[in-house]
């Protein structure tokens, strides 16, 4: 992917504090996965599965470590200890993060005069923005963003297009929302009746968000029936995640698409969530804990670790248990064999 920008290799090798080698005049001007690299481009290999390519990769110049250096055939490489992590300091500096111009003001958004909006902060086109919400230095509402009353936005926060904060929402610095995200929507809480008939339970508490969070897209994070749902400093929540009224995610916790927390479940620190996971309501997961994809999570988890299935168990567990359930059909097969033989015997016996 070619960008307008361009740079040398004995550039990006400073930038990414590896060792130039070739021809390090050599201009840079896209970036792209070794497979389909061209003339121009900069790409990285980051394990043996890919070396294969190193010898036919079109690249100009390629990110490797020192065990794979003998074998590029490019004009240039650079030599580094974390070659995907270079990439990814490559790319931000051919794709540096894309800002509003400070200050704007759409004509079509619609600001309560109560409100108050840092000069530096940046409004677009259809926005609304509710009564005493409060917005910090250089943020930026892209598009058609709604700001219930009493929200209150933190310094270089950026909110992009169609995301909704209900009443009395808070969301720290620096983060990132992406479109359609719903914050502070009424969690689920209903009282039924003895005829099953349901009683809405109000929804009186809020969502509090920490500083360097990124939402994705159409992810939803409810609002506490009474208190808090908290999304703590540094968590990184994917596309179609759903956070239940009164949850806790621990700091620096990744979670992955379509997976649902429910209510006032606390997560940990540092967890790691794959996608389609599914948490039930009032529990505990301790920080450092992994849960691969597609697990049940319905007690609390205590211990560090990984795991996964449903209900969870520690990894290994399950994976043997997966292997003895692949084995069962023959186990079964040599069970009906045995049973045969010794009816056989017994009626042999008896004859």
């Amino acid at each position: 992917m070619s960008t307008a920008l361009s740079y040398t290799v004995e550039e990006l090798a400073h930038r990414v504090g590896g060792v130039a080698r070739g021809d390090v005049s050599c201009i840079v001007g896209g970036v792209h996965r070794i497979e389909d690299a061209a003339s121009g481009d900069i790409t990285f290999v980051a394990s043996d599965a890919y070396q294969k390519f190193l010898a036919i990769t079109h690249a100009s110049c390629v990110l490797v470590r020192e065990i794979h250096s003998a074998a590029v055939s490019s004009a240039s490489h650079i030599v580094v200890d974390d070659p995907h992590r270079a990439f990814v300091q490559v790319m931000q500096a051919f794709f540096p993060s894309q800002h509003m111009p400070q200050g704007v003001r759409a004509a079509t958004a619609t600001i309560d005069s109560s409100a108050s909006i840092h000069a530096t902060a940046s409004i677009g086109p259809g926005c609304v923005i509710g009564a005493s919400c409060e917005i910090g230095p250089n943020v930026q509402l892209v598009a058609n963003v709604v700001l219930y009353p009493d929200t209150r936005i933190g310094a270089d926060t950026i909110i992009h297009a169609n995301v909704v904060c209900y009443a009395s929402t808070s969301i720290g610095q620096r983060c990132i929302i992406h479109a359609g995200a719903v914050i502070g929507a009424d969690g689920y809480g209903f009282l039924e009746d003895p005829d099953k008939s349901f009683v809405k339970i109000p929804q009186v508490g809020c969502v509090r968000i920490g500083h360097d969070v990124e939402i994705g897209a159409n992810t939803t994070i409810d609002r506490a029936a009474v208190g808090e749902t908290v999304i703590e400093d540094g968590v990184k929540l994917d596309n179609l995640v759903h956070i239940a009224h009164g949850v806790h995610v621990g700091a620096h916790t990744a979670i992955a698409a379509q997976t649902g927390v429910s209510g006032s479940t606390i997560l940990g620190k540092r967890n790691r969530l794959a996608g389609q996971v599914g948490i039930v309501g009032h529990i505990q997961t301790t920080d450092d804990v992994v849960i691969y994809a597609q697990s049940g999570v319905g007690k609390n988890v205590t211990q560090p670790g990984i795991y996964f299935g449903s209900p969870i168990k520690e990894h290994l567990t399950a994976l043997r248990i997966e292997a003895a359930v692949r084995q069962l059909p023959t186990a079964l097969q040599e069970l009906r064999d045995l049973k045969r033989e010794v009816e056989e015997l017994i009626n042999a016996q008896d004859s």
